[in-house]
């Protein structure tokens, strides 16, 4: 007689076992991903080429440092930079070492989340509904390249490791996570400490993450000049753009953008309506209650990360909603596979039905956004660029052929062309001698504990590094405002955020 269980081992008999069954999900995402990523290689964002840079001359120069000219310490993502250039020298182009990165994540994303799965009794879509969801969310889009997409894997590892009491590779996993990005430590502190009597074999999992992740911010210390990266100062220099900081930074993409705005925090939204029912499931004992406990703590880890973020008064860049957003869509994802698969037929066709209907339709619609307009894009959906990849990706060369062996200070933004031109470009992100003022500047702003602090992580920083004194400045100016004087050549650029500007290279500092 046939089983009517709904749970997820024992509804798919037909599916084979779970190896034979990861493998084939691992098969189809790579591919997938291999293609989503050639569509959105040709609007990876400007920070994307930061890293790239630092990973391209890693990898053929063995220097720290976005360009040649000197050490610099602004790469957010250490650990990234390390990767990518692995696996640069291998391909010798860090870009599509980028690609390959990307695949990789992508493909642990799924199997971990259909491991999850498996031990929770969800159905078996359930991880291709949650990778469907991340690749498709146009805020993620636009962050592809940086560190999100390795975060969210690794955040999925951590709760493998921790659904299966591996208490080393919990402390490993956190410690990876903390070398892709100091702040995601937040959410591996919830994650770990919301597990069931979380105290068992925490000694281990602390000394781990000791072990993984010290001995980098040593050498970053002692070598680098700061043991956190120069980010750290810059971005909260900056603050806010205008009358929009973090907090209510997703108003200001919704005035431009505002189909991918709604269209990217939809899900955690969502996210977030499930996480409250299930609350009362839980105090209710319903079906599904038990079900999500693995992926409980995802929902409180991304409201204290981006709490933790409008603390500290940084500028609305977009990409550092990205972690809120992904936890709370793969718990979105978990809830609705949970309410499908798991609960009594009525109410699986009552509640069921209407959610995988809006998560498939969350999908669809983001999916038929993107390609809206025509593939491939120009702008990443999300983005606050002056122009185009391709676009800076052409001036670049005609720039590192007008300068030559001269240093440029930057207009604003630096990846793109710094990655392309061959040239020195300079600005605050890879000119330490600008960083010192920098420093003292970011103190006078603060109480005597965060002084501390900042001098702590600073201590073997050589403040007497001095600033760069470039031949050639680039200088953005609105379309119809007087030139620059000292004009050497122009480029047209424009984008949705920043309207249609001229950018001027001019000889001398720009100022």
């Amino acid at each position: 007689m046939a089983s009517t269980s709904t749970t997820a081992p024992g509804d798919v008999e037909d599916a084979g076992p779970a190896p034979r069954r990861h493998g084939v999900l691992a098969l189809v995402v790579a591919v997938l991903s291999a293609g989503a990523f050639a569509l959105f290689r040709n609007h990876l964002i400007d920070d994307t080429f930061i890293t790239l840079s630092y990973a391209r001359n890693l990898a053929f120069h063995g220097h720290w440092g976005l360009i040649e000219l000197g050490t610099s310490n602004t790469a957010t993502s250490p650990l990234s930079v390390l990767v990518l250039a692995g696996l640069t020298l291998v391909v010798r182009d860090a870009v599509p070492a980028a690609a390959i990165l990307y695949v990789l994540c992508q493909v642990v994303i799924a199997v971990g989340l259909a491991r999850l799965g498996d031990r929770a009794g969800l159905p078996r879509w359930f991880s291709p509904l949650a990778v469907a969801l991340l690749t498709v969310n146009p805020l993620l889009i636009s962050s592809i390249g940086l560190e999100v997409e390795f975060g969210v894997a690794t955040v999925v590892c951590l709760l493998v490791f921790s659904a299966e009491r591996r208490p080393v590779l919990v402390g490993v996993a956190t410690g990876v996570l903390v070398l892709i990005r100091v702040d995601l430590v937040l959410i591996a502190i919830v994650v770990v400490l919301l597990r069931a009597r979380f105290w068992a074999g925490l000694g281990k999992s602390v000394l781990a993450a000791v072990v993984v992740a010290l001995p980098w911010f040593v050498v970053s210390w002692f070598v680098l000049g700061s043991a956190v990266p120069d980010t750290l100062i810059i971005k909260t220099l900056q603050k806010s753009w205008g009358a929009y900081g973090f907090s209510n930074g997703p108003a200001l993409y919704e005035s431009v953008f505002p189909g991918a705005t709604w269209l990217s925090f939809l899900p955690a939204a969502l996210g977030v309506v499930a996480f409250a029912v299930w609350l009362l499931t839980l105090v209710r004992r319903g079906p599904a209650a038990r079900t999500l406990l693995p992926f409980a703590a995802l929902v409180l880890a991304g409201v204290v990360h981006y709490l933790a973020y409008s603390r500290l008064h940084v500028p609305p860049y977009h990409w550092y909603y990205a972690p809120s957003i992904a936890v709370t869509t793969l718990f979105f994802a978990a809830a609705v596979a949970a309410v499908a698969g798991c609960a009594p037929a009525v109410a699986r066709w009552a509640a069921g039905a209407p959610a995988v209907l809006a998560a498939v339709g969350l999908v669809v619609v983001s999916a038929a956004f993107y390609a809206w307009g025509g593939l491939p894009r120009p702008f990443a959906p999300i983005m606050s660029n002056h122009t185009t990849t391709g676009q800076y990706e052409r001036i670049g060369p005609e720039l590192g052929r007008l300068v030559g062996t001269g240093t440029v200070r930057s207009g604003g933004e630096i990846g793109v062309l710094a990655y392309s031109c061959g040239c020195s470009i300079v600005d605050l992100f890879d000119d330490r001698g600008a960083v010192g003022p920098a420093i003292a500047k970011r103190e006078a702003t603060m109480g005597s504990f965060g002084r501390k602090l900042v001098d702590l992580n600073f201590r073997y920083f050589d403040y007497g590094a001095v600033a760069v004194k470039p031949e050639y400045a680039l200088v953005p100016t609105p379309v119809g405002a007087a030139a620059p004087a000292n004009v050497l050549a122009k480029w047209r650029i424009a984008s949705p955020w920043a309207g249609e500007q001229v950018l001027y290279l001019v000889r001398g500092d720009g100022t």
